[in-house]
């Protein structure tokens, strides 16, 4: 889904990292690792891990969450409804306060939790992903 949402755009790349690693060894695939295996593969790029602050505030029920802020900066988005204080506070807790920092960009409210529970409940979806996506979700009655 990623390679086909940002099939067009110069602008954006779509890293296969990840995907290889879990179809290598049938493992789940964990944050961490993958920054891992960009910090070998990228040794001289600094990392720099962008999320909702509604997903930031539970940073601390990742696996190895320390070692995730140790590898990789910060970039934290709000969302609408979410608070910045929690995901604030949660960073400080791992001790990464200073690694962290906001994202300032219009709120958009549109997460993949948010297009799943739309497409299961047979509500349209269009506008809110790439139209190539949208025919792969409903090629593959994704979601439903």
């Amino acid at each position: 889904m990623a390679e086909i949402a940002a099939a067009g755009n110069e602008l954006l790349r779509v890293d296969r990292v990840e995907v290889d690693a879990a179809k290598a060894d049938g493992r789940p695939s964990y944050t961490v690792e993958t920054l891992k295996a960009l910090g070998r593969r990228d040794r001289h790029d600094e990392l720099v891990l962008l999320m909702g602050a509604d997903v930031a505030a539970h940073l601390e029920e990742w696996h190895e969450p320390e070692r995730v802020v140790e590898l990789a900066r910060v970039g934290i988005a709000a969302r609408p409804g979410s608070d910045l204080d929690e995901a604030q506070a949660a960073l400080e807790r791992l001790g990464a306060a200073d690694r962290a920092e906001l994202i300032r960009m219009p709120l958009i409210d549109v997460s993949s939790t948010r297009i799943r529970r739309r497409v299961a409940d047979g509500l349209p979806v269009r506008y809110l992903v790439p139209d190539g996506v949208l025919e792969l979700i409903e090629a593959g009655g994704l979601y439903s």
